[in-house]
């Protein structure tokens, strides 16, 4: 049963937060930020993961708080999902190509948090979001899962295609790297016995 639930509540956002690691795909999405609902529904169908996300949000301020926050909740979401890792098969890499953007992304669910974010000189908003909110998520959910991710833009041009890449790039890596490899069901994937 890799499944989690998660709840926040701050000054700034209420949330609630389930993930199924071992889902089809399904989501209910409702962030009060109609460009993030798109990515975490596609995030959720490219990972087959079944995810609802529920945040009110301090959003007449700007969307920071609310991506911030719903990073930091699906990392600890993924960090109680997987348990104590046995079996898994850990590493996850892909190029995927979304229109004219092509993205690398790779992951390595380690026990440490790294993230390295390249995603070219991209336009500051898609819509009313600020771009640079996709390092503020991507750092609240690898800091709290405890992920090594890595996302580079190797060419592009159209920001929205460039941010949706790498959204389907971290749902296809993520379900390779949380599978479960049937041979070594029972081994925790590292030579010091823990990640």
């Amino acid at each position: 049963m890799r499944k989690s639930e998660i709840k926040r509540n701050t000054a700034e956002t209420q949330m609630e937060l389930s993930l199924d690691l071992d889902g089809s795909g399904k989501s209910t999405i409702d962030t009060g930020c109609g460009f993030l609902d798109h990515m975490l529904t596609l995030f959720a169908k490219h990972g087959r993961f079944d995810l609802t996300v529920c945040c009110k949000g301090d959003t007449q301020v700007d969307y920071h708080h609310t991506v911030e926050d719903i990073g930091i909740c699906l990392g600890q979401a993924f960090a109680q999902a997987l348990g104590n890792m046995a079996g898994i098969k850990r590493y996850g890499d892909i190029i995927l190509p979304m229109d004219e953007s092509l993205v690398m992304c790779a992951v390595d669910i380690s026990g440490r948090a790294h993230l390295s974010l390249d995603l070219g000189d991209i336009n500051p908003k898609v819509g009313d979001f600020d771009t640079e909110l996709v390092s503020e998520f991507l750092l609240g959910f690898v800091r709290n899962a405890k992920m090594t991710l890595h996302v580079k833009l190797l060419y592009g041009s159209n920001t929205h295609h460039i941010i949706e890449g790498s959204f389907k790039a971290l749902a296809r890596v993520l379900a390779a790297a949380v599978s479960i490899d049937e041979k070594y069901i029972n081994e925790i994937p590292s030579t010091k016995g823990v990640l």
